[in-house]
């Protein structure tokens, strides 16, 4: 009936299909995780958490499964218990995690329950400034948890794009932070954990935080490491992203789950019922069980042998099309990329901000985001970089003869922005923006979208 908002869904849909996705925060969902998303699971509260007492072998899909006596806050949970036990059961499988509240609306509402299942008003957190590659949540100034906690960022090393660890560890010891947190959104390395880990040590009642929303799917997929392995306590996450699945947020922990209706002592033994209280009700309602549902369909996606094939094929693209944009005069921060995401300072290398080059690839059906880079001397809204990636266009199937095109195309749209030099004089250029723009279109058009076949 309501025609205006579903032409514009099939607007997007078209968008979607006659063009290629490089923001790497981004990726396509496929038929049967749309179709849990859509499912009448949307119409039922289930305030609280499904029953785990006297489940033994836990966690265990046969077990979660299970038809037991809810706890929840609303009657009518014989499904909605289950389909939460399968995400969770799923989700400690996939990450060799203890726990997992898969209740999460987003990835910030994530890292913001963390903070609240830990810190008092004032504690300190350490984390990657956002202007070196951090995220909001992890202590920018405009966010509510900044105003609640106190926030010590360290950066990153200019030669290299790797964290300073250095600076890292003499921020710890001077601060001595509750939380020391390895996060970021335009970061191109892998982090060593295993060093984190030892600083982090060093501080009494430390909790080890890992924000892992960019790169779970890679970790999932084996070519990535887990934080577990190195004594983290806690890790957070979207399941969207490399993860491929739906938009919502995903903490996962280790130590000993108890029930969430009872205060444990606060340890980090007992970090993963802490956690539950925090999310609710702590700083959620009502979850989302259509969400929910969907996460568990990607959660089982992601343990089938093919998704390695697809973790390992992003690290390829991506490490294909950075050395293809080095060789044609692109400035790859770090050198290049050891995950999914390229970061590229366009102001060095072709004298252009991020966002013009943003705007002049939108023209020819190429999508990624102008972005920060270190000690940027542009502002945000219009930053020196550019950051795109491979996880969206690694699941539609292309691989390195296409990113040899991807970058060929971008070198293009560089040399029109040069002589465009502003956004509004990109229109001069319309006949070769329009001959790029269906070349993208005919190559779009033979990888379909996951939701089409």
């Amino acid at each position: 009936m309501d025609k205006e908002i579903f032409d514009l869904i099939k607007a997007e849909a078209v968008r979607q299909r006659e063009g290629l996705e490089l923001i790497p925060s981004e990726n396509y969902v496929t038929r049967d995780v749309l179709d849990a998303m859509g499912s009448v699971l949307t119409n039922k509260y289930s305030e609280g958490y499904p029953d785990f007492e006297g489940l033994t072998d836990w966690p265990d899909e046969k077990i979660a499964a299970e038809k037991l006596p809810s706890k929840r806050y609303y009657g009518g949970q014989e499904n909605t218990d289950r389909v939460e036990r399968l995400a969770i059961a799923r989700a400690c499988r996939i990450f060799h995690a203890d726990h997992a509240n898969v209740q999460p609306h987003s990835g910030a509402q994530a890292n913001n329950a963390v903070y609240n299942a830990w810190l008092e008003p004032g504690d300190t957190v350490l984390g990657m400034n956002l202007g070196h590659g951090g995220h909001l949540t992890h202590g920018s100034p405009v966010t509510l948890s900044a105003k609640i906690y106190n926030f010590i960022p360290y950066g990153t090393v200019k030669a290299t794009g790797d964290i300073d660890y250095e600076e890292m560890e003499e921020l710890a010891v001077k601060h001595q932070p509750k939380i020391l947190l390895v996060g970021y959104s335009a970061f191109m390395k892998v982090p060593d954990f295993a060093r984190v880990a030892e600083i982090g040590k060093k501080i009494p009642g430390c909790l080890l935080m890992a924000d892992m929303a960019h790169v779970a799917g890679l970790i999932a997929g084996g070519v990535h490491a887990n934080p577990f392995d190195f004594g983290f306590h806690v890790i957070t996450t979207t399941t969207h992203k490399t993860l491929r699945g739906p938009r919502g947020g995903l903490i996962l922990s280790r130590g000993t789950v108890g029930n969430p209706l009872r205060k444990p002592e606060k340890t980090l033994e007992h970090i993963p019922t802490l956690i539950d209280r925090s999310v609710f009700p702590g700083t959620q309602g009502g979850p989302l069980m259509h969400i929910i549902a969907a996460k568990a369909v990607a959660f089982r996606e992601a343990l089938q042998p093919e998704f390695r094939d697809y973790a390992t094929n992003i690290v390829n693209n991506a490490a294909i099309l950075a050395d293809e944009l080095d060789a044609l005069d692109f400035h790859c921060i770090g050198g290049g990329t050891e995950n999914h995401l390229i970061l590229i300072d366009m102001m060095k290398s072709f004298k252009i901000d991020g966002k013009l080059m943003e705007r002049g690839l939108d023209r020819i059906g190429l999508n990624l985001n102008a972005n920060s880079v270190a000690n940027d001397p542009l502002p945000p809204f219009r930053p020196s970089g550019i950051r795109l990636g491979t996880p969206a266009i690694t699941t539609r199937g292309l691989g390195r003869q296409e990113m040899k095109r991807i970058a060929k195309w971008m070198r293009a749209v560089a040399d029109i922005c040069v002589k465009a030099k502003k956004e509004e004089f990109l229109d001069k250029y319309g006949t070769e923006l329009e001959a790029l723009h269906a070349e993208v279109v005919k190559l779009s058009l033979r990888f379909p979208l996951p939701s089409d076949k």
